[in-house]
């Protein structure tokens, strides 16, 4: 019995190994960057005829999390266009091969700096190494290698989005304990304010006025 756990642990560890291989060969670029007003970034990725592409973008914090993106071909066609997206994705085919142009932009915004999360996968993912290098059908270790693979990828993507909404609610939180902050400090000056004020009027009430009489 100790003999089978003890194969089992070193199976799913080698499939942890090629799993972490596999995701540093892939076309993929997954990063978060600042946005400033009235500011706009792009980024360049070359693609070859008949790939299948995916962007994918969502705003983390900032403003009302829109932004505006668009998606170029090297001949400059506009193959996708969001106005003040909050998130989406877009997958298409390249036509030709050349540099693909995303663009982000803020220059709407005259004061709100953003936070953007961008996801850019180029091509398919490519196979396991020895998995399907052979005539024959695959092995039971095989099938189980790309099932645990499958299942590795799922989680990262859930993952990923768990941690852009933990990110978000975060920072929603955080604005709005500022706001609730200066508020209460702003609500308490004008409490003490009244206060001071209403003690000072009942106290000219209740003041003897002195008369004096000239002879």
């Amino acid at each position: 019995m100790g003999s089978i756990l003890y194969l089992n642990q070193i199976f799913y560890l080698c499939c942890f190994f090629q799993f972490t291989e596999v995701m540093h060969s892939v076309g993929a670029v997954e990063l978060t960057f600042e946005l400033p007003d009235n500011a706009k970034q792009c980024f360049h990725e070359e693609i070859t005829k008949d790939t299948l592409s995916t962007v994918e973008f969502q705003v983390v914090t900032g403003g009302q999390y829109d932004v505006d993106m668009s998606l170029e071909s090297p001949t400059r066609q506009i193959l996708y266009k969001g106005i003040k997206k909050q998130f989406d994705s877009f997958t298409w085919t390249a036509a030709q091969t050349g540099v693909y142009t995303v663009c982000f932009s803020n220059e709407f915004s005259t004061f709100s700096h953003k936070l953007v999360y961008m996801d850019f996968q180029v091509g398919d993912e490519k196979p396991l190494p020895g998995v399907g290098e052979h005539l024959s059908a695959m092995t039971k270790m095989e099938s189980s290698s790309i099932q645990v693979h499958e299942n590795l990828n799922t989680i990262i993507d859930y993952q990923t989005h768990h941690r852009l909404r933990e990110a978000q609610g975060r920072k929603f939180a955080e604005d709005l304990n500022a706001k609730v902050f200066y508020w209460s400090i702003g609500e308490a000056l004008a409490i003490l304010c009244i206060g001071i004020g209403q003690v000072i009027i009942l106290k000219n009430l209740f003041t003897d006025k002195k008369t004096v009489s000239f002879t």
